[in-house]
């Protein structure tokens, strides 16, 4: 009997027993709090690659490494915690490519923002895993992001509605990425693109469904929503000492709010290409 199979069957005596709760409150009337309940149970499970980063990094500041760079423990936890996922069947193959895909791209935009001549942010620590002054594992921290919005999609049955513009959706997106490196050299235009992204996705929304209700949320607000809470989840990163902006070099002191702002845009970057690997998984489910 391997391991993901007792894990999966304690899972599902798991699920039956909180089901089971579950009505006995929904036929008592108490519908929201139960919705509530399922809402943040499944946003916590969708978390789990993200929440078990956070520990990782909690854990490298209290324990004596030895002879382990921190940046190094730090990139062999996240590589098991990934492999864990996976072998558990928390994560799917498709949606590992997915975070693939975003760990690379978090790489190279983080290669690009610590180098010393940019200096927007720094990774101080001695480590063997840093490929251009960056360490493999900050890599992760744009691959939790991707994971808990495939993992929620998945778990809630999310549906996507009036996603009218697929192709201009994915070409702001690369726009998006790319000024985040150009803004440098030639000008920002984020505000514009924002302004593009708001008439492009002003009438998309999503639905799903965490126990029985459908809760309907527009789009932007969703970007708006994640860019806040990934921000807090940056606060909380750097608190433990992920990486350091200039004014953190002495103490410790909370990332400036505007972060908000370019954080709900790399949201939207990740939701653009989620939805091509869902959809894409989806067609071929159907064409089997």
């Amino acid at each position: 009997m391997n391991t993901p199979y007792i894990l999966g069957d304690t899972y599902r005596k798991l699920h039956h027993t909180v089901d089971t709760y579950a009505q006995q409150h929904w036929q008592a009337g108490h519908y929201f709090a139960t919705e509530y309940f399922f809402f943040l149970l499944k946003s916590v499970l969708a978390c789990s690659f993200a929440l078990s980063l956070f520990m990782v990094l909690a854990l490298s500041k209290k324990l004596s490494l030895g002879f382990i760079p921190r940046y190094d423990f730090i990139l062999l936890m996240a590589l098991g915690i990934q492999i864990w996922l996976v072998l558990t069947k928390q994560e799917h193959l498709y949606e590992l490519k997915a975070i693939c895909w975003f760990h690379l791209l978090g790489l190279l935009l983080e290669i690009f923002k610590s180098h010393p001549s940019i200096g927007s942010w720094a990774y101080p620590e001695f480590a063997y895993s840093k490929v251009f002054g960056a360490p493999l594992y900050c890599g992760f921290m744009y691959a939790s992001v991707a994971s808990f919005m495939m993992q929620f999609w998945r778990r809630t049955n999310m549906q996507l509605l009036n996603y009218q513009y697929p192709k201009l959706a994915m070409l702001l997106a690369a726009l998006v990425y790319i000024n985040f490196f150009t803004h440098h050299f030639i000008g920002d235009y984020r505000w514009i693109l924002t302004a593009l992204l708001f008439c492009c996705f002003w009438q998309s929304s999503v639905v799903f469904s965490c126990y029985k209700k459908q809760i309907r949320l527009p789009l932007i607000g969703c970007f708006a929503l994640l860019g806040a809470v990934v921000w807090l989840g940056e606060n909380i990163a750097t608190f433990y000492g992920a990486w350091q902006y200039p004014n953190q070099m002495a103490r410790w002191n909370w990332v400036h709010f505007g972060k908000v702002g370019s954080w709900s845009l790399m949201v939207v970057i990740t939701f653009v290409i989620i939805v091509h690997f869902v959809q894409k998984h989806e067609f071929k489910n159907q064409s089997l």
